[in-house]
């Protein structure tokens, strides 16, 4: 047996939770906000297959009557009573519908730097939502059996965007986040969401696979404040073979967020055999440095056996180590070893001096050194979301 990876966001704590449902997972999440369930769920308890269908948008209809979406790259054609790659858009009576709108399956309190966001308010912590649902097959998925269900199959709570938004509101929260499951799939949910978490004057903070279509994605990130994208690898074949995706909409999809003016940062899980291959690393940093920009965070997330690839060893520390050290090579000045709780790479150094700006043990913020978003040994400038005192 594998140890227990206490930063992995499918730690053996939450995998139980998982095998009871959305419930008690929920429940972990909602009682560390200071909210009862009954509070979060309207005296509702949860139950599998709770699905409200209600309208989609980014539907066209076909000349033959079926209806072609347009939010992702699969552009599923769906004929009457079918639902597409992603298992929760569908075609009911030639309308366009969602199977997950307001009916999450994770409401959970969680530290920013958990998704990871290193540069976003460090220390904070956020509500993060997600549902059934994915339009990838990533066969090392980490949450595999909430993302790559079927709604119909999981327990799910009743809970509309006004709700969300006060139940971060009663815990104190600066943010919501859309995240651990894939939000591309719950899109008119989360923009029902954001709009009213803009208005209550909280972040949006969205972590994505990013394969999403250029005009959805553009109408998203007027909403967002900060995103961080998983670029899985930077070989077309891994996004085929291993993700169940394309590559290339991912690229798009970043340089659509840099040209938004968000705050990005990247998460690349690296898995031994697959996609360790330093030249390919190296490449995808030079991409990331020339396109997205030299401080754009990058982190390097520990892969754990999961899913489909449990025949694989966990990553080895010094592939990590070589891979952070091919991406400063390449010019990136925040580049990050995620899920090795006490490792240096846990913290942010000051590109300029040096200075450990930012000191973390796992998803804990030992300690802020800037001040007004400057390096306090320095003065050198930091690109990122800060409190007050640190922007």
């Amino acid at each position: 047996m594998q140890p227990e990876n206490v930063n992995d966001p499918l730690s053996s704590s939450r995998r139980q939770a998982m095998k009871l449902g959305a419930c008690g997972l929920c429940a972990l999440g909602l009682a560390r906000a200071g909210i009862s369930l009954a509070q979060a769920t309207n005296e509702t308890d949860p139950g599998t297959g709770l699905v409200r269908p209600r309208p989609a948008a980014w539907f066209k209809p076909n000349p033959d009557g079926s209806l072609h979406c347009e939010l992702c790259p699969w552009h599923c054609d769906l004929r009457e009573g079918e639902t597409g790659r992603c298992r929760v858009r569908r075609n009911q009576g030639g309308r366009g519908e969602t199977l997950v709108y307001g009916n999450p399956v994770l409401v959970q309190e969680e530290p920013l730097e958990r998704l990871p966001f290193f540069h976003v308010h460090p220390g904070s912590r956020t509500l993060a939502l997600s549902t059934a649902g994915c339009n990838l097959h990533c066969k090392f998925c980490e949450v595999w059996d909430m993302a790559l269900v079927d709604p119909h199959e999981v327990h799910a709570y009743d809970m509309p965007p006004d709700q969300a938004i006060e139940q971060a509101r009663m815990a104190g929260l600066k943010s919501i986040s859309y995240a651990f499951g894939e939000p591309v799939v719950f899109y008119e949910y989360m923009i029902s969401v954001a709009e009213k978490a803009r208005e209550a004057g909280l972040l949006n903070l969205l972590h994505t696979a990013a394969f999403i279509n250029k005009r959805p994605l553009t109408a998203l990130l007027g909403l967002m404040d900060a995103v961080n994208v998983d670029l899985k690898s930077f070989d077309p074949a891994f996004y085929r073979d291993v993700a169940g995706g394309k590559l290339e909409p991912v690229l798009d999809a970043l340089l659509l967020c840099r040209e938004a003016g968000l705050h990005i940062e990247v998460t690349n899980v690296v898995i031994p055999a697959i996609n360790d291959d330093m030249d390919m690393i190296a490449r995808m940093c030079r991409w990331i440095h020339s396109e997205l920009g030299a401080d754009t965070p990058l982190h390097f997330s520990r892969f754990y056996p999961l899913y489909k690839l449990t025949n694989l060893p966990q990553t080895p520390v010094s592939a990590l180590e070589r891979a952070r050290q091919t991406a400063l090579e390449a010019g990136l000045n925040h580049v990050y070893i995620s899920n090795v709780t006490g490792h240096e790479a846990e913290n942010t150094f000051c590109p300029n001096c040096g200075h450990q700006a930012i000191s973390r043990l796992g998803f804990i913020v030992d300690q802020v050194e800037l001040d007004n978003g400057s390096c306090t040994h320095c003065g050198h400038a930091m690109s990122g979301l800060w409190d007050e005192n640190q922007s």
